[in-house]
């Protein structure tokens, strides 16, 4: 008999979830093909871009109607040719046949120039402020190529350390070498915000002195799970302090909790 496979989930850690309310939960099952789609009187009547009063040829679409069917194009993952016969059969459906659908060549060559990237808001309040890094490969001239040829290229790694706040904004991040180590990279992440912190969360590689020393200076609580075998540090600073409770509270409750 071949070997069953054991499930690579601590009991301890696994989770156990019966779906209960079957009517609910079949109910939204199905809404999530429900989709409805309606085209607003503001982007029917600018949908043709404006004249500019300037010499030379003028655009024919909007910002507003590159940018939507871009965005149609993100929702659904289609290509810039299907986008642009899914944007023409919507206006169809519509009884807006009078406007012009973008073709995919313009939707590719606009979509180089138009400002769609929206910076985060400005937030007065103090943020709880959520970093993590990822790994990014770098495979000489690319991983096709050397796929493709059997040729193994200069292989490298770099990490991207990336901060975002309670309501899933990036207001931090930078990118180092993958030797770095990642709480070295706290005081360029903390740099970038400038506003107050109300609460610090990372995994434990960011379980380190300067880490509590940056953020308890700045009134902010850190929340880092520390290393299994940490110690109550005899020190008298504020952020050994704050770490010895973080460890009586490991102690105490438990490293999941």
């Amino acid at each position: 008999m071949p070997a069953v496979k054991s499930s690579l989930v601590h009991p301890a850690y696994k989770t156990e979830y019966r779906v209960r309310n079957w009517r609910q939960y079949e109910q939204g099952l199905r809404s999530r093909g429900d989709v409805t789609i309606w085209f607003s009187e503001e982007a029917t009547a600018n949908w043709i871009s404006k004249p500019t009063g300037r010499r030379g040829g003028q655009r024919l679409y909007s910002d507003l109607a590159i940018k939507t069917s871009l965005t149609l194009r993100t929702v659904f993952g289609l290509p810039l040719r299907q986008t642009e016969g899914f944007v023409g059969a919507l206006l169809r459906m519509l009884r807006l046949d009078h406007r012009p659908v973008p073709d995919h060549s313009t939707l590719s060559r606009r979509s180089l120039s138009l400002d769609v990237i929206r910076k985060a808001p400005q937030f007065c309040g103090q943020i709880h402020l959520i970093v993590d890094s990822t790994g990014l490969e770098i495979v000489g001239e690319g991983s096709w190529a050397a796929a493709k040829h059997g040729t193994r290229g200069t292989r490298d790694w770099r990490k991207l350390h990336v901060g975002v706040d309670g309501r899933g904004y990036i207001v931090a991040h930078c990118l180092r070498e993958s030797r770095v180590d990642d709480a070295s990279v706290v005081p360029d992440l903390l740099s970038h915000v400038g506003g107050a912190i109300n609460r610090f969360t990372a995994d434990g590689a960011y379980d380190k002195t300067i880490v509590y020393d940056l953020l308890t200076k700045r009134g902010a609580e850190v929340v880092v799970p520390p290393t299994r075998k940490a110690r109550i540090s005899k020190n008298d600073t504020s952020a050994a302090r704050a770490r010895n409770e973080t460890v009586e509270a490991v102690r105490e409750l438990g490293r999941r909790q």
